[in-house]
Parts: C-alpha cells; sequence; structure tokens
C-alpha cells in the first residue's frame, strides 16, 4: 500500500488548522500566521467598529467650526484609527469575558476564543494593547479629552456593560448601549477639544437607536440568549412587548435627531434626511408591532428591522456630513 506524506509545515503555514493538546487535556488548534493574523482581527468586532466609524468622521465635519470645511488629514486619521482601536479593544476584552457563554451560543460559536485560534492569554494581552494605543493615538494625534472619551468608552464597555449589566438586567442594551455613543462625543472632542450641546444630542441619538437597533436581533437569537443565561429583552419577554419597545425608541430616535435641527448648525439636507430616514425607520417599527399583535411576527421581519436601523443610522449621519456644504442653516434663516 502506497502511503502520501504529508508536508505539515507547508499546510500549517497555508493556515490550516491542526489540533494541540494543552495541559489541561483541552485542544486548541494550531495555526498558520495569516489565519492567527485574521483570528486576531475578528475579536475585535470588526462588524461593530464599522458602524462605530460610520458615525466618526461625519460628527468631525459638521463639529468644524467654520462651515463646510474638512478636518485636518492627520487628525482624522488619528481620530478615525484611534476609535477603531478602542473599539476593538472594548470587542477584544468582550469575547474574553463572554468566551464561556459565547460557547453555548450558535451565533458566537465560531469566534476565535472558543475555537481556539487564539488563547485567553493571548486575548488579553492583545486586548490591553489595543486600548492602550488607542488611548495614546487620540492624546497625541488629537487632544487629551479625545484620549480620556477613548478610555471611557473602553471601560463603559468592558465593566459596566459586560461585567455588570449584560447578565443581569434587561435593560443591558439599553444602558450598555452608551459605549456605542461615545465615537461621536470623541470626534466632536477632536475638533472642538470640548463638548458641546450638538454632541450630547447625536450621543442621545446614538443611545435611543441602540435598543430598536439590538432588540429585533434578540428576538431573533432569543433561544441563545435564554441557552447563556443572559437576560435580552428579546429572550425574556414576548414579541408583542420587544415590539412595543422597538417602536416607542423608534419614535424617541426621530424626535432628537430633529432637535438637532434647533440647537443646530444644521440646513435642510440634514432636515429632510432626519424626517424622511426617521419617518421610515418608525414605520418599519409599527409594521414589526403589527405583525407581533396579530402572532405573524417571524425572524426575518424583525431582522428586517435590524438591518433597516443600520441603514438609517448610515443615511443620517451621511446627511450629516454633507449638510456643511449645502447652504445657510436653519438657524441662521430663521433669524431674518
Amino acid at each position: 500500500m502506497k502511503v502520501q506524506h504529508v508536508d505539515r509545515d507547508a499546510h500549517t503555514a497555508a493556515g490550516a488548522a491542526s489540533p494541540v493538546v494543552s495541559k489541561d487535556g483541552s485542544t486548541r488548534a494550531k495555526i498558520g500566521f495569516k489565519r492567527k493574523l485574521a483570528a486576531y482581527f475578528q475579536l475585535t468586532k470588526p462588524r461593530v467598529i464599522e458602524l462605530l466609524l460610520v458615525t466618526t468622521l461625519p460628527t468631525m465635519i459638521f463639529a468644524q467650526p467654520e462651515r463646510g470645511t474638512f478636518p485636518s488629514i492627520g487628525l482624522i486619521l488619528a481620530t478615525m484609527i484611534g476609535g477603531a482601536f478602542a473599539a476593538g479593544s472594548a470587542g477584544a476584552f468582550n469575547c474574553y469575558l463572554d468566551r464561556d457563554i459565547d460557547k453555548v451560543m450558535h451565533r458566537t460559536e465560531k469566534r476565535p476564543l472558543v475555537t481556539g485560534e487564539v488563547t485567553p492569554r493571548e486575548a488579553l494581552i492583545f486586548s490591553w494593547a489595543l486600548g492602550i494605543a488607542a488611548v495614546v493615538i487620540l492624546t497625541v494625534g488629537a487632544n487629551a479629552l479625545a484620549g480620556f472619551l477613548g478610555a471611557v468608552a473602553i471601560f463603559f464597555y468592558v465593566v459596566i456593560y459586560t461585567l455588570i449589566l449584560k447578565r443581569r438586567t434587561r435593560q443591558n442594551i439599553v444602558w450598555g448601549g452608551a459605549a456605542g455613543c461615545m465615537p461621536v462625543l470623541i470626534a466632536w472632542a477632536a475638533v472642538r477639544d470640548s463638548l458641546d450641546w450638538p454632541a450630547l444630542i447625536l450621543f442621545l441619538i446614538i443611545f435611543l437607536w441602540t435598543p430598536p437597533h439590538y432588540w429585533p436581533l434578540s428576538m431573533k437569537y432569543r433561544e441563545d440568549y435564554t441557552n447563556a443565561h443572559v437576560p435580552m429583552l428579546g429572550a425574556v419577554a414576548g414579541a408583542k412587548v420587544v415590539s412595543i419597545q422597538v417602536v416607542l425608541y423608534a419614535w424617541a430616535t426621530l424626535a432628537c435627531s430633529l432637535l438637532l435641527v434647533i440647537v443646530g448648525p444644521t440646513g435642510f439636507v440634514y432636515a429632510l434626511t432626519a424626517l424622511a430616514v426617521g419617518g421610515w425607520f418608525v414605520y418599519e417599527s409599527h409594521r414589526l408591532y403589527r405583525s407581533a399583535q396579530t402572532g405573524e411576527v417571524t425572524d426575518k421581519k424583525a431582522m428586517k428591522v435590524f438591518h433597516g436601523s443600520i441603514s438609517y443610522l448610515s443615511f443620517l449621519f451621511l446627511a450629516l456630513a454633507i449638510d456643511p456644504f449645502v447652504g445657510p442653516t436653519i438657524t441662521s434663516l430663521l433669524a431674518f
């Protein structure tokens, strides 16, 4: 019988996994450099980072003291990279702390700490390194206030949300979601070196948007959260209760987005966009509510609201970035 030999080193270098038995008898994956790098990247929750950065640059443009101008390239890069590192650090810490429940959830069962592609020690070192780098980049590249807010964002997500709220209360995503609002404060502080009312309103918009964004997702993965004993609203309450809350928060988000028109300085591009996409977001939330009342709610309908909420926030902040370059502000027109 002819035996076929395999070049094990070449196979591993290409990124394929081979089992390694650790001291405690468990197995983990021995992988190549490229796959290890990809695993570290996945620890940062890149899709969350992408969503957070969608709000950062528009806020920086909107925060410019001289309307219709851009911040310097250096400041943009420092704020975007520092913000991405801060979000990545928080995500990696979250993966480290939640690795026990990630094992029992289908949605998270392929995360690097579950598959063994990254060890807990490696993940912890990586999390601290990213967090320290984020604060240094924001402080040096922008200012001390931006660096401080970056540190606060990491602390809030890791300690307040992950360690304290997530496994204890159905309101976890409401208050814990404040960490996801921090990029707009960091962006504003990077440009202005202060926190002003428009920045706080942008913070509040994302704060109110987070529950109707995430709760529909928790409806789809309610079995996952139930098995993991995480009291997400979609897992501990019925569809009727969840849908009512989604509607209420969607309306609150719309109202808060229009408040920025008054506090300003915004023009008609932002105002009309906020009204249009906000109205659409509310409409989709009401459709989910009606389906829940008749017992016809499905995962597909819940996920439509989830994905729609992402589109809503993207269009709103795109309008925020365009608005300073198009026409006078509404407040200046009203002054006449």
